[in-house]
């Protein structure tokens, strides 16, 4: 497998409207992004990956677009975004974008175009079906409303949604459309920019066949259609092979088995991939589960395509909170996480604030809240006669939000994200728990992730190298090695509250990083250590 700069890159992840607001209306913009690039170059960054920035309503955070090539006034002007990646470039980072090309914003010009008239030139741009019986054409549902099918009255059909309804599919079996998204692509690329992260790619492809599913919940029908490797082979032909860039795609509902069709080196598709086997389907800790993961992944790819390693982002609630213990043990298990991310086979990502320990949120009541599709799922569940306070505190944990609160850069007003007031409350903690507080101290988690990072950096075995489980049927314990030539790592975990018998002898003059101070031959809760040695030839 070839080498590359982008395999041996870690990428901070910047939710820009959460990031820093430097003209005080409230949203974080990309001014603040650029100010603060030498902050995750100190880190020790390679990739910034900026969520969508484009002209949008908002209905979505920027994921329903109605110009793909503007900037919202909320993040600033195109120039501001040049300033960013001439700078970027200048400090050795690499800056990729979202590219949300599986739907628009009902507002897009493409779409009130084809709404006006089936005889429309962009009719055919979307996805569009007769009543069946009076009502929908079947019993499909959309990520965030109960039917992936909405009735536009004016042309008395329905369009299709995989999303919101007010985000409308593309239709990609329309050649005109593909070539308006490739010109939009080179347009990105000409600026500079080194590569997209694909926003649910694996969903362009429609099924087939109309009829009603068995379990509507299960949405794995929305995704990886016949029809799905051509357009993005297509895309890689016409697009991606002409710029040194690198895409990862956010690919749900795949095993490690499908998941290689699209990350497969030979078959010219996509770097990388998000799967979300644990993000998904592993709403708490579950050792068994996660281990089997991780040697499914690394199996099912090794030799041939490139993995990603996150625990959250910015649809998935924070780590520390969901997998970890965001309580008294936080520092620690925020660094023990960070080390998983961070030595397991695959890129890292960094999602802004994890670096610090950030924790997710719980709000009193559902006003409080921003994500759309909790908000839709707990109207719905209301309006079936169930508890508000039941349905929303089921809702909590797993509530996009809980990944969105701002920044926390210092301990004054408004965490020193904006001198206005703030789009979304920032938490609580942030008098406690915040980067100008976690700088300061060598033994902090910031200092913990700069250390991670350089020794990933100085080592390939954390790279390209063999990945072996040594404790599959520990359920506190994770234990595992990294081996590339003579050079041996080894990774200790315990992902637990309680104290634990160390499990093998290691020299412990080997060690060379640890998250506790600890000398005793028994791991502290949540402790991680890091040993490296030469391998036995």
């Amino acid at each position: 497998m070839k080498q590359t700069w982008w395999k041996e890159a870690v990428v901070y992840q910047v939710y820009w409207r959460s990031f820093l607001d430097t003209n005080g209306d409230g949203y974080g913009d990309l001014e603040g992004v650029r100010q603060k690039l030498p902050y995750i170059k100190e880190l020790g960054a390679d990739v910034v990956w900026l969520n969508p920035f484009y002209v949008s309503p908002d209905r979505d955070n920027g994921y329903d677009i109605a110009d793909y090539y503007k900037v919202m006034d909320k993040a600033g002007t195109m120039e501001d975004f040049e300033r960013l990646l001439d700078e970027a470039h200048a400090l050795g980072l690499k800056v990729i974008l979202d590219l949300v090309v599986n739907h628009t914003s009902d507002e897009h010009p493409w779409f009130l175009e084809a709404k006006a008239s089936q005889d429309s030139s962009k009719r055919d741009y979307y996805i569009w079906h007769d009543p069946v019986n009076g009502g929908a054409p079947n019993n499909w549902r959309s990520y965030f409303a109960p039917s992936c099918w909405e009735y536009e009255a004016v042309s008395e059909q329905y369009y299709y949604h995989s999303f919101a309804v007010e985000q409308p599919d593309l239709n990609w079996e329309n050649t005109t459309l593909r070539q308006e998204i490739y010109q939009m692509m080179r347009f990105w690329l000409d600026k500079g920019i080194d590569g997209f992260r694909m926003d649910v790619i694996n969903l362009l492809a429609k099924r087939k066949n109309l009829s009603d599913v068995d379990n509507p919940y299960d949405l794995s029908y929305l995704a990886n259609n016949p029809g799905i490797h051509e357009y993005l082979q297509e895309m890689h032909e016409e697009v991606l092979r002409h710029y040194d860039c690198m895409t990862v795609g956010e690919i749900p509902f795949v095993t490690p088995e499908e998941g290689l069709l699209y990350v497969d080196e030979s078959r010219r598709e996509l770097d990388t991939l998000f799967h979300f086997q644990i993000a998904d389907e592993m709403p708490t800790w579950d050792m068994h589960r996660f281990k089997q993961i991780q040697r499914d992944w690394y199996e099912g790819l090794k030799g041939r395509g490139w993995n990603s390693q996150f625990l959250n982002n910015h649809d998935h609630t924070r780590q520390v909170t969901r997998y970890g213990n965001d309580r008294e043990h936080r520092v620690a298990s925020a660094k023990l996480l960070a080390t998983l991310t961070h030595t397991l086979p695959g890129m890292p990502y960094i999602y802004q604030g994890e670096e610090i320990g950030m924790t997710g949120v719980t709000f009193d009541s559902i006003d409080d809240y921003q994500d759309i599709a909790m908000i839709n799922r707990y109207n719905e569940e209301v309006a079936k006669g169930r508890d508000p306070r039941a349905v929303l505190e089921s809702l909590q944990l797993l509530s996009r939000d809980n990944s969105r609160t701002p920044m926390q850069w210092t301990d004054e007003s408004q965490a020193g994200f904006t001198t206005g007031e703030p789009w979304m409350s920032v938490n609580p903690n942030y008098v406690d728990v915040n980067v100008e507080a976690d700088i300061q101290r060598e033994d902090s988690v910031f200092r913990y992730y700069q250390q991670l990072i350089q020794l990933r950096k100085s080592h390939k075995a954390l790279i390209y190298g063999e990945f072996t489980d040594l404790l599959p049927e520990d359920e506190a314990l994770h234990g595992y090695e990294r081996t590339l030539g003579e050079i041996r790592f080894t990774i200790i975990l315990n992902h637990s509250d309680e104290t634990r018998e160390f499990p093998f002898e290691l020299d412990p003059k080997t060690l060379v990083l640890q998250n506790i101070e600890n000398n005793d031959t028994r791991l502290l809760p949540h402790e991680a250590r890091i040993y490296m040695t030469k391998a036995a030839q």
